[in-house]
Parts: C-alpha cells; structure tokens; sequence
C-alpha cells in the first residue's frame, strides 16, 4: 500500500479544506494512506503528522481555513532543516508529498526534490494567483468575490457623502485581485504593482466624476506608490483632495469557499493523487482553458505570471 505525505504552506486560502478531501478521498479509492503534516512545512521537520481519514474531510468543502493548519517557515531556507524533512518523509515510509501553496512553497517542494530525491506534486493555493503554470490559484475566486462584496458595502457610504475612497486589496507582487475587482466594482482606477501609478491621473478621473460625487480608487498591496494610504497622501499633497482609506487585509483569506474554488480543489486534488501514483513526479497541477497543466515546479517558482494584457486594457477603457 502506497503512503503520500500531505502539506499545506505559506498563507491561508478558501478552498484548501476542499482540496484536503478530494485528496483524502481520491487516495481512499485508489488504496493510497494520506499522511497530513500539521502547520506546513514546519510540521514536516518536526515530524508532527496524523493519518487522515475519509471521516475526517466530513462536512469541511465549505469550511475556510484548513484542517491541518498552515503557516510560514522561513527554517525552511536552510538546507540543514530541508536534511531533517527529508529524513522523516523516509522514516515514515512516503512514496511522495502533495504541497500546497505558492511561489515559496514550490521552492521547498524543488529542493526536496532535488536534494533528498522526494517525489514532490505541488498544488497551487494563494488568493494571489501568482503561481505560474495555472490559470487559477485555489482561493483567489474567493478572494475576489469576498472584496467585491466588501467594496458594494462602501460604495453605498461613498455614494451618499460624494468622498473617494482608496481601498486596499491584497497582492504583494501582483495585481491580479485588484485587476479583477477594479473591473467588476467599477472602480474609477486600478493600481497594481505591474504598471506606474500616476497620481495626475488619479486626478483627472476623479475631476471627470465631479466634486460631490462618489470615487473608488482600488490599490495592489504591493503597488509602487507605496499602498493606499501612501496614495492617499499624495492625493491630498498634491492636490488636496480628501481620500477616506479602506484596507480589506485579510478578511480576504477567510470565508466560506466559492463554488468554483470548490470545483477547482476537487479536480486539482484528484489529479495530485493520479500523478503520483501514475508516476509523474516534480510538478505543478494546475489548469488552463478547462484543461489540466503539468509544469515543472522549478517554473511554478521562478517563472513570472503575468497579469494578462486584456485586463489591463479593459480596466483603462471602462475608467
């Protein structure tokens, strides 16, 4: 009977109790053990584990969060630590290790790989949808659809006192969920961290609205300007208009899954197990246009996803 080691790294996304029972499930039915390393890649060094069952992944697809808990090794940079993983993936008898998460993880799922010869699968899971080799990260559908909501609510108190607001999304890098939320709260500007903000811009747009009348400006985490707030300063010092600041933080990583992420955990999940028992080894499940994709975990990592063309340019148009 084959035994895969089950993992969960890095920050915490809706979907990945969905993605534990599809790989819990998956594996049940082709005799495989699930073995769940609690709090990601530390649990993996300490060897803090528990078997999972099918009972276990009852009633959990539209729980947030994750059952085995996650969190962010840094330890796990030292080649040291990555001897003492590797020797208990080999006490425990594992065949492989399903690792979920994003860029850094995928970096410890590559040289587990490398180093120590561990049959790694990686899973890719951030509401910031900036792993490459998937058109989709577990979590980021959520992600989204929870700051759209968020910025509904505020648009109602922006209506009513005509003030512009700035508000924060996630997206230390990339600016895939303010992309998508600018466009679909219809945002009077987007600023992410792949273009230059221009705050005479900014201006522009809201003098376009007119004074007494509502502006939602939608800013990246990780946008040059240095984030909402920084950007509401500018505002004022240049030009001094008044910008009331909303940062949404991580109420984006919480909350019950959406379908799709559900859909997306269930298929990714399976065909984690698939992989590994059919023998493919050291790469990224993801998927593009309906379609699985099989990348290379060195390029989930070190490769640049970037934001698409077109959703740029729609953000531009309907400003």
């Amino acid at each position: 009977m084959k035994k895969f080691g089950l993992l969960v790294s890095g920050g915490s996304a809706p979907g990945v109790n969905a993605l534990i029972r599809s790989v819990v499930r998956a594996a049940e039915n082709k005799r495989v053990e699930i073995v769940g390393f609690l709090n990601g890649y530390k649990g993996l060094v300490e060897n803090n584990h528990r078997t999972l069952e099918r009972s276990d992944t009852a009633n959990i697809i539209s729980l947030g969060g994750t059952i085995i808990q996650t969190s962010r090794y840094d330890d796990f940079k030292n080649s040291s630590t990555r001897q003492k993983a590797a020797d208990n993936v080999k006490k425990l008898g594992l065949d492989g290790l399903i690792v979920c998460g994003g860029e850094g993880t995928m970096e410890g799922a590559y040289l587990l790989s490398k180093e120590h010869g561990i049959n790694c699968i990686g899973v890719p899971v951030t509401i910031d949808n900036d792993v490459y080799g998937t058109e989709n990260s577990i979590g980021f559908d959520t992600a989204v659809n929870v700051a759209v909501s968020a910025i509904d609510k505020i648009r109602d108190t922006a209506d009513s006192h005509g003030q512009v607001f700035m508000i924060e999304v996630m997206g230390r890098t990339t600016g895939f969920i303010a992309m998508q939320v600018g466009i679909a709260t219809g945002a009077e500007f987007v600023a992410v961290p792949e273009t230059m903000t221009d705050v005479a811009l900014i201006y522009r747009h809201i003098a376009t609205v007119g004074k007494g009348r509502r502006t939602i400006v939608v800013v990246s985490e990780g946008d040059e300007s240095g984030g909402a707030v920084a950007l509401s300063n500018l505002l004022m010092e240049c030009y001094k208009i008044e910008s009331k600041v909303a940062i949404l933080g991580h109420l984006q990583r919480g909350g019950s899954p959406t379908s799709f992420d559900r859909v997306l955990a269930s298929r990714l999940g399976e065909a984690a197990i698939d992989s590994l028992t059919t023998g493919r080894k050291d790469v990224l499940v993801g998927e593009r246009a309906g379609n699985l994709e099989f990348t290379p975990i060195y390029e989930a990592y070190s490769r640049k996803k970037q934001l698409p063309n077109w959703l740029v340019s729609l953000s531009e148009l309907l400003m």
